[in-house]
């Protein structure tokens, strides 16, 4: 019986590892599955190494952050030098699961990494690390694959795995009446971010930027998306301090995006996923000043949103850090909701971008490929 080990990180690593353990248990049902992430990898049907923990992780590395990345490295050490693997899948996470790639490789496992490190945006020495450790790349990013072949890497494109989860379509009417958002009122949705410390950089900027859309348009309705790796609560209680009439909609992002006219959104995928959906976005970002200046030293990218990333030219504002006001963003939020013509360009823009994310069934192609790389 072949077995497979899975390493996800954050959320949204356990999240495609759970899709990815889904699809190969559709495919195979008896290999064994063991795994490092949550409980969506679990409820998949991933048996969970005990002792090891699954890291958030964001900026740089405090002290407990430091001390969980060390024990979760030498657990996994011991296991991969102590189990037979027929393949061990590697998601994202690339500051440990790198060094993980090259213990794995060393211990004569089969290495498969699915979601790729950004070194086309920084670290590009990381590509040497990869090809000298990992058998085989599956990305989902559409230019990613011409690099790792170019570099000598076994690679695949499978598609983006947002479009397994974003409708082909949404009844915004419907939508709006769900949330209790007024029909005909133009409605701007805030997307702060998956992860509290972002929240908190950037929800209160966006929020005083509500202030000064509705000085133009008094009438204007708010749908605030909260994550489910948010805390309970806790965007509620940002959201009421503002004294701001909005509504907090949990675990319902897609939706949010697609009952909107115009969105603020932090850089990350929720910008392919509004351009999935279509919406016309405004990207902010903000992060400590040292961390802000350590990326300003490494990353060699001269947009930070994915959408304009993939689209290869700058389609929506980006707001980073300092440009992140509240005047800012309210600014470029009123020309979206004004500009008809800007409006339309930018949704044109962005149907470029959901064409070049491939179709739908990347997991099950992902998984296709895993299981190619099994002995039996």
């Amino acid at each position: 019986m072949s077995r497979i080990l899975i390493v996800s990180g954050e959320a949204s690593g356990d999240l495609h590892g759970a899709n990815l353990a889904t699809a190969i248990r559709a495919l195979r049902p008896d290999v064994a599955l063991l795994g490092v992430g949550g409980a969506r990898m679990q409820a998949a049907g991933v048996e969970l190494v005990r002792g090891i923990e699954r890291l958030d992780v964001i900026g740089l590395l405090g002290l407990a952050q430091v001390r969980a990345v060390t024990r979760t490295y030498l657990a996994l050490r011991r296991l991969l030098r102590a189990e037979p693997m027929d393949v061990v899948v590697l998601i994202d996470n690339p500051g440990l699961n790198l060094r993980l790639a090259r213990l794995a490789a060393r211990a004569g496992h089969r290495v498969v990494y699915y979601i790729a490190p950004q070194v086309w945006a920084w670290h590009p020495g990381r590509i040497r690390q990869i090809a000298r450790s990992v058998h085989h790349m599956i990305v989902i990013l559409p230019f990613e694959e011409a690099l790792f072949r170019g570099a000598g890497i076994p690679c695949d494109f499978v598609g983006h795995p947002l479009l397994d989860a974003i409708a082909p379509s949404y009844d915004r009417a419907e939508l709006r009446t769900r949330f209790g958002l007024t029909m005909d009122a133009p409605v701007l949705g805030l997307l702060p971010g998956s992860r509290e410390k972002e929240v908190r950089a950037l929800l209160p900027a966006m929020l005083e930027a509500v202030r000064r859309v509705r000085r133009v348009y008094p009438d204007l309705e708010v749908a605030v998306a909260q994550a489910p790796s948010a805390p309970d609560g806790f965007m509620t209680a940002l959201a009421e301090a503002s004294g701001l009439k909005l509504r907090v909609v949990r675990d319902q992002a897609n939706e949010v995006m697609a009952a909107s006219d115009v969105l603020l959104v932090a850089s990350g995928t929720a910008t392919l996923q509004a351009a999935v959906i279509g919406t016309p976005m405004v990207i902010a970002y903000r992060v400590s000043w040292l961390t802000y200046w350590i990326a300003r030293c490494l990353v060699n990218v001269d947009c930070i949103g994915l959408v304009n990333i993939v689209a290869g030219r700058r389609i929506v504002p980006e707001l980073i850090q300092h440009e992140a006001t509240p005047d800012r963003l309210g600014e470029e939020a009123v020309r979206l909701l004004r500009d008809r013509t800007a409006s339309e360009e930018m949704r044109a823009a962005l149907r470029t971008v959901r064409q070049s994310l491939g179709e739908a069934g990347a997991s099950r192609r992902a998984a296709q490929l895993v299981l190619g790389e099994c002995r039996a």
